[in-house]
């Protein structure tokens, strides 16, 4: 099978970045110069190319990853346009988690911003080789210095400029070339721009020689023959400059810095040349690592077609034509369209019905799937996101995409019982393509609960929800799941004796019941000596006690923690039955719940908020006023992290908070901790709210 283009000449690259750093328009002018488009979009106009979604057109920002596909320098390369809003971090997650290679981009005036910070941690985690483009040269106030400057402080990695600019703002002009050691100068803009080479300008000569010296004495270090040039001073061409920094880049030792103006088409022919130059192929990058499907053995596939097929899913997009698609990445082997795979995550068979290659939300049909491909397929019914596609005989599991826990709930609840149907069906397909979109069903108050990683996040997908599936819901406030639970130990009895003549009802039941550990649920043990009780109403009397469960005496929420003994009781030879013993355990637990100190609890989450030192001050205030208990204050090199311990009805609007008291820059998880107790002054709120007696424990 003839590859159209070698692994060494493909590239796959995502474009990261804050909101608003023109990570979309940069795409646009690319596509431009390799020919994919004959007009270029703009965002602020709502043509963007890569932005398809209506909700992004509106916004002018970008939701989904677009993955698209252009050539540059007889280099095949696959490029993902990444969101830059917090709330959609997730999809710049599982985007990085593929790619060979990433541009980082950054705003010549905004400079480091807070989601540059969080995505460049990601992509650390990923440990994903990358470039950087500082961008909006043009624009008044851009000073290339300065954020270079920033970048070391923030990002706390080696950031080695090979371009320094002519001007700035109105002013800029060119830029001067570090490694060829030239001048290049813009004329015109946009689709007229032409760029001439020239000397170095007089007046920039003194600060070329001492950025270059920098570049070469920074790449040096991670090559020995540079090295001994550059200490001997002896001439140094570009070619080996070329090498040493590609081979710098790869390991992860160095980010190149680019910049230009993507807007006025400034730089962006030397990003390309960038991307071919120095970011890695395939074939650069180490093999991955996975488990036997079988034997659950460490097993290696290299980024080879001779190795047997290997792939991971990382996006799910419902696609108005063709239905469900699935983009994957192809890390060793081939596929063909028609092939039989197995889904090694669920262990079922699927056949890749088409295999397409896509442009933004144009797609092309082809015939097969080689390494190093991103691609998407059609026909394959049970694949999420983070599942791994193989080759039958020899099926492997590559390590799953761990995402965070949505942050944020609401409840939705349709307008019609016409639209209930249809809404059940849309939230499922929306939770299959968004890995941190949850839905459940709140078995207290039967309303469906949305949860997701910030207010814009559940925003745009009721949004969808109206627009894409036509469905008409209410949107209300979310309520706290509190639990109700008893702090002593107490005995009960229950009877229910109904005789009137006849067949009649007896049950009569004693019971223990006591308070357990946090986190235990419900513990239903028999007692029964003698045959008080016998053994055929014992399963009833355990349902009686989880029928009683269901409802507390102080508001009605659930019961938890509870141990129910059944120790004595007495029955009729006639009129004793499952349901009396049902109802008078019921009767029994509910009694014996009065007596033994009801208390009411409320969920504690862990809190973990990670935030640049400065800021942690304000948020450790903020936690404490919540009701919230510091666990532990971890310093880090770029940041602190706090740990706490916080009630979740505490919690809400806490995303939007916490960004404007960091200025954005920091970032928080949550996950539940335990049920504690909630403070009388607040159980009498409660009590009022929903109704229920309150009495001290």
């Amino acid at each position: 099978m003839e590859r159209a283009y070698s692994l060494k000449d493909t590239r796959n690259i995502g474009i990261m970045a804050h909101i608003d750093a023109g990570k979309t328009t940069t795409t646009e002018r690319i596509l431009y110069y390799t020919g994919k488009l004959h007009r270029m979009g703009e965002v602020h106009d709502g043509s963007a190319t890569m932005d398809w979604m209506e909700q992004e057109r509106e916004r002018g920002i970008t939701i989904t990853s677009a993955a698209t596909t252009c050539f540059w320098r007889d280099t095949l390369i696959n490029i993902i346009d990444t969101p830059g809003h917090v709330d959609f971090t997730v999809e710049v997650q599982r985007s990085l988690r593929v790619l060979d290679g990433a541009i980082g981009l950054f705003c010549a005036v905004g400079g480091v911003e807070p989601q540059s910070e969080t995505v460049w941690r990601q992509a650390d985690e990923y440990h994903v080789p990358r470039i950087a483009f500082v961008n909006k040269m043009d624009r008044t106030g851009a000073d290339f210095y300065r954020v270079i400057n920033m970048m070391h402080e923030r990002l706390r990695s080696t950031f080695i400029p090979i371009q320094i600019p002519i001007g700035s703002g109105d002013l800029f002009s060119g830029i001067i070339d570090l490694i060829a050691n030239k001048a290049i100068l813009y004329e015109g803009e946009g689709a007229n721009l032409k760029f001439f080479d020239e000397p170095i300008p007089t007046d920039l000569k003194d600060i070329t020689h001492e950025y270059r010296e920098k570049m070469i004495e920074a790449v040096s270090d991670f090559d020995d023959s540079l090295m001994e040039l550059f200490l001997n001073e002896k001439p140094i061409n570009e070619e080996q400059i070329h090498v040493a920094i590609r081979k710098a880049t790869i390991a992860g030792h160095i980010t190149p810095v680019l910049l230009g103006a993507a807007f006025k088409n400034k730089g962006i022919r030397h990003l390309m040349d960038a991307v071919v130059d120095f970011l890695p192929s395939p074939e650069d990058v180490p093999p991955v690592f996975g488990h036997h499907l079988k034997t659950d053995k460490m097993v290696e596939r290299r980024p080879s077609d001779d190795d047997p097929f290997s792939a991971l899913a990382f996006k799910v997009a419902t696609d108005p034509h063709v239905g469900k698609l699935i983009f994957f990445r192809v890390y060793s082997g081939v596929v063909r369209k028609g092939d039989m795979v197995i889904n090694s995550t669920t262990e079922k068979k699927e056949r890749l019905g088409r295999i397409l290659r896509m442009h933004a939300n144009k797609r092309e049909d082809i015939d097969f799937a080689m390494t190093g491909d991103i691609l998407a397929a059609v026909g394959l019914k049970g694949t999420i996101t983070g599942d791994t596609l193989c080759d039958p005989k020899n099926p492997v599991i590559l390590e799953r995409m761990v995402f965070p826990s949505p942050v944020i709930h609401v409840a939705v609840e349709p307008k019609t019982k016409s639209d209930q149907e249809q809404l059940d069906v849309s939230l499922a397909k929306l939770a299959e393509e968004d890995p941190t979109f949850k839905v459940k069903t709140d078995p207290e108050t039967g309303q469906t609960i949305l949860s997701g990683m910030g207010e814009l996040h559940l925003e745009i997908l009721v949004d969808r929800l109206r627009r894409e599936f036509k469905v008409q819901a209410n949107v209300g406030e979310p309520q706290v799941a509190y639990r109700e639970s008893i702090t002593r130990e107490v005995n009960s009895e229950g009877k229910f004796i109904r005789q009137t003549g006849g067949h009649g009802q007896y049950g009569h039941v004693k019971i223990i019941i006591g308070p357990m550990e946090k986190g235990s649920g419900m513990l239903f043990e028999d007692k029964i000596v003698g045959g008080a009780i016998p053994r055929e109403f014992i399963g009833a009397c355990r349902k009686g006690a989880e029928d009683a469960m269901n409802s507390g005496v102080i508001a009605g929420f659930p019961l938890v923690d509870i141990r129910v003994q059944l120790i004595d009781g007495s029955y009729h030879e006639v009129d004793s039955s499952e349901l009396a013993f049902r109802i008078a355990t019921s009767m029994a637990v509910q009694d014996g719940v009065k007596k033994a100190g009801p208390v009411l609890l409320e969920p504690i989450m862990s809190v973990e908020a990670i935030s640049p030192q400065q800021y942690s001050g304000d948020i450790i205030g903020d936690l404490s006023m919540r009701r919230g208990k510091i666990v532990k204050i971890e310093n880090r090199p770029d940041a602190q992290v706090i740990r706490g311990l916080v009630p979740l009805s505490e919690m809400f609007g806490y995303s939007t908070r916490l960004r404007s008291m960091s200025q954005g820059r920091a970032i928080y998880s949550m996950e539940f901790n335990s049920y504690a107790p909630v403070s009388s002054t607040l159980a009498k709120e409660l009590v009022a709210k929903f109704g229920g007696t309150y009495q001290e424990a």
